[in-house]
């Protein structure tokens, strides 16, 4: 997806606020043995989300077998519509993709896919 950027003007007389698309980036600890049911889970509880918020664009998701960690880009057209998402909507999707992770996983931790980076591109 090009990057885009769309100009909306605020409220204040001659003040232009850019609002440009920009890309969440996670990425996930996600063992060989476990990459099915991290696929599983990420489809039956983030992707159905996801597709329901506004300003969302596109979500891809990869795999390092390396590093045997997930790496998923969401794309979203503004960084406000990213960021007013509340949290605790967050945390209750969270908690239900923990619930299908460990199912699938047989795993009782409480986060069977840690986070271990989360931050954000700006197309240039």
């Amino acid at each position: 997806m090009p990057p885009s950027s769309v100009s909306t003007s605020s409220m204040g007389a001659g003040n232009v606020v850019e609002l440009q698309t920009v890309v969440e980036i996670l990425r996930l600890k996600v063992p060989a043995a476990d990459r099915e049911a991290w696929l599983v889970a990420e489809r039956q509880s983030w992707e159905p989300w996801l597709q329901k918020q506004s300003g969302f664009l596109e979500r891809r998701v990869y795999w390092d077998s390396t590093s045997e960690e997930g790496v998923l880009l969401i794309n979203w057209a503004s960084r406000p519509q990213w960021q007013g998402i509340a949290a605790a909507e967050v945390e209750r999707v969270q908690e239900c993709f923990d619930q299908l992770a460990r199912r699938g996983t047989g795993r009782s931790d409480p986060h069977p896919f840690p986070l271990l980076f989360s931050g954000e591109l700006i197309p240039q």
